[in-house]
């Protein structure tokens, strides 16, 4: 263990938060050892402001529990306790131990054992253990370092300030037994290394191709979870280009990691869609999974619903059907909730709408709740070089016009004669 002491680090106990701070405090003064842990050590020791602040302790979820009258305890694989400060939430976890560590210790509750499913994943994980166990447990060396409040000290058990100053993101133990552990652990590596523009340590990296095919094991409810912090944590893009480079987005969208990769169009589209989002969250603005997951699904959909115009399907048919086959496809690997599915498919069935702007209904469109997300949606498919016949434009001005005149607008557009959406062009596939 690597004791790092207070003149030779930049945490400063005013970048902590009073919560934080004040459940370390009276952990202590329960008899029990408290460090603030995890990604805030990590981003205080990169210069940043952690928003959220997680605690470790010797302490039992039952103890943690006893001292604190604003707390729950939450969790199953792994029980920790949330204590409320207000609006502020402080995570406290029990120390963990290593798997074949005895139930019972000195002066300790005994704990669940872990289990494991026949391909070494881990099913239960309430084993308690101490600091030095804990900090082996945890998933990356760089969010394994321990904040002393008291001592003002922090603890490296396994050289994370290194891998910070080398700006590396490694896994802490053999990288293929903790894949194996848990597969997520694989998507929490690229997320990290987009998130903190870090490179992903050499064999690290080297084990995800063979255990990539875990996270077929995953339920499709823990992998929507994870697609929300892959994508909505500031970082979209620098994300979507790690899952690529490591061949990890076919296990979250396979048909859509397929278009992306074939149709140079379909890749333009979701990159600037993933481009959308970062900068919405960076301007603090609202932003929804529903807009996201439409565009990474849409080149599934739009080819979908090409072929059923060949067959002669009529297009609001067409595309209808095709959302349905997708979404359900989808739902198999990433369980989408219905409410951001259903206006995925709103988002759909409406660029038809904008295409042929609707003739004396434009004005009724605009006003519909699900214009703004499908225009936006339009302009992103026209950014990428989707054919659209230009109708963006008409629509960005049409819009800005007043009521009376949007009428008047609309009634003469609709006199002209229809173009007819282009033929799109697939490139040839061989096989």
């Amino acid at each position: 263990m690597k004791v790092i002491p207070r003149d030779q680090h930049c945490i400063s106990r005013r970048n902590i938060s009073d919560g934080a701070l004040k459940v370390m405090a009276r952990l202590r003064d329960a008899g029990h050892d408290a460090y603030l842990v995890g990604g805030a050590v990590r981003d205080l020791l990169l210069g940043g402001h952690p928003k959220d602040f997680d605690v470790a302790t010797d302490a039992t979820p039952e103890q943690v529990h006893g001292i604190f009258r604003n707390s729950r305890i939450i969790g199953r694989r792994f029980r920790i306790v949330h204590v409320r400060f207000g609006r502020e939430i402080i995570e406290v976890t029990t120390f963990r131990g290593h798997h074949d560590t005895e139930p019972a210790k000195a002066g300790r509750a005994p704990s669940s054992h872990s289990r494991h499913s026949d391909q070494g994943l881990l099913l239960r994980d309430n084993v308690f253990g101490t600091l030095e166990e804990d900090a082996v447990r945890r998933d990356l060396t760089v969010n394994a370092l321990y904040y002393d409040s008291a001592t003002f000290a922090v603890y490296d058990h396994v050289h994370g300030m290194r891998d910070l100053e080398h700006r590396s993101v490694c896994i802490i133990g053999d990288p293929e037994q903790r894949f194996r552990e848990d597969p997520v652990r694989m998507l929490r590596v690229a997320r990290f290394a987009a998130k903190l523009d870090f490179s992903i340590d050499a064999d690290t990296a080297a084990a995800i191709p063979r255990c990539a095919p875990l996270l077929a094991e995953i339920p499709s409810a823990r992998l929507f979870d994870e697609f929300l912090k892959l994508f909505f944590s500031g970082s979209a893009e620098r994300t979507f280009d790690e899952l690529l480079e490591h061949d990890l987005l076919r296990y979250l969208f396979p048909d859509s990691d397929y278009e992306i990769r074939q149709d140079e169009v379909a890749m333009a589209l979701v990159r600037a869609a993933m481009r959308s989002t970062d900068q919405r969250i960076a301007q603090g603005k609202s932003i929804t999974p529903a807009f996201l997951l439409a565009a990474l699904l849409w080149p599934v959909a739009d080819r979908l619903a090409d072929q059923l115009r060949d067959r002669g399907d009529p297009p609001l048919v067409a595309m209808n059907s095709a959302s349905q086959q997708v979404i359900s496809q989808a739902v198999r690997t990433v369980s989408i909730p219905k409410r951001f599915s259903m206006p995925m498919r709103e988002i759909w069935e409406f660029q038809h709408r904008l295409e042929r702007r609707q003739e004396r209904k434009a004005a009724e469109l605009v006003q519909n709740r699900r214009f703004r997300a499908a225009y936006d949606f339009l302009l992103l498919r026209e950014q990428a070089g989707e054919d659209t016949g230009d109708v963006g434009g008409w629509w960005t001005e049409f819009q800005t016009l007043p009521e009376n005149q949007q009428l008047q607008v609309a009634s003469a557009d609709s006199e002209r004669p229809r173009r007819r959406r282009p033929r799109k062009r697939r490139p040839a596939t061989a096989g």
